[in-house]
């Protein structure tokens, strides 16, 4: 595991899943850790279990994530781990849900890396963290059009922030999930009305046999913290599901 003691790290949506994960794992690492999250509740969980620092963060609103960000210092590491899921093929989709979909999994993104940045290339250093999804430019994946377009725009985003501070010391990667178990992922196969049969579904299309685990995208997540010759891409963690 990298060692990132002497590094801040601020995670979004670390109240639960793979934020949550993250976090932990950020501080077994050995980083200060400023976990952030729009759910109060989930927040002082974490914090109970943890001791780690948190705050809470609308990243839908500019000028909180600016307060935030601001009041923390510096940050050596920006995990962007805030989204959300829509089911649906394009002619089932709602503008508003698209709408929504692309100010939480793409603008917010913006909104925290602008707020960043400027530190990290004072310093002329820092990672940036984003997270993407193998349903996206990598992989069409049925009944998640406005995921998947707005996942497609976080790696072009990410590759677009790599190649422009390569240079300067700040390093930009995308990490690109397969099935995870998460809360989203639990309610989504409620939604159906049939639970096992979701569950099923989603496992048979694992190579592996099983969904992943928040706490295996999160060993990814620490690994590309400190990374420090890797910039740029989008790294698929799926259980061969792509492969």
């Amino acid at each position: 595991m990298s060692n990132l003691e002497g590094k801040t790290v601020l995670v979004t949506a670390a109240g639960q899943g793979i934020g949550r994960a993250s976090a932990l794992a950020f501080q077994r690492a050995g980083a200060t850790v400023l976990a952030t999250d729009i759910n109060a509740g989930a927040l002082a969980s974490l914090a109970d279990e943890s001791g780690i620092a948190t705050r809470i963060l609308n990243v839908l609103d500019d000028a909180a994530v600016s307060a935030v960000i601001g009041e923390a210092g510096p940050i050596d590491v920006l995990f962007n781990c805030a989204g959300v899921v829509h089911g649906g093929t394009i002619l089932d989709m709602k503008q508003d849900d698209l709408a929504f979909a692309w100010n939480l999994n793409v603008l917010a993104m913006v909104r925290t890396i602008q707020a960043v940045l400027p530190g990290m290339l004072e310093r002329g250093d820092g990672a940036i963290i984003n997270m993407a999804s193998v349903a996206s430019s990598v992989k069409g994946v049925p009944n998640r059009f406005a995921y998947s377009t707005t996942k497609a725009a976080v790696i072009g985003l990410t590759k677009s922030v790599a190649a422009d501070y390569v240079a300067r010391g700040v390093r930009c990667n995308a990490i690109c999930p397969g099935t995870v178990e998460s809360p989203s992922l639990q309610d989504r196969m409620r939604a159906g009305g049939d639970y096992d049969a979701a569950r099923a579904a989603f496992i048979s299309r694992q190579p592996m046999g099983r969904i992943g685990t928040p706490e295996e995208v999160a060993d990814l997540a620490v690994h590309l913290a400190g990374a420090s010759y890797t910039t740029g891409q989008a790294y698929v963690i799926d259980g061969g599901w792509t492969g």
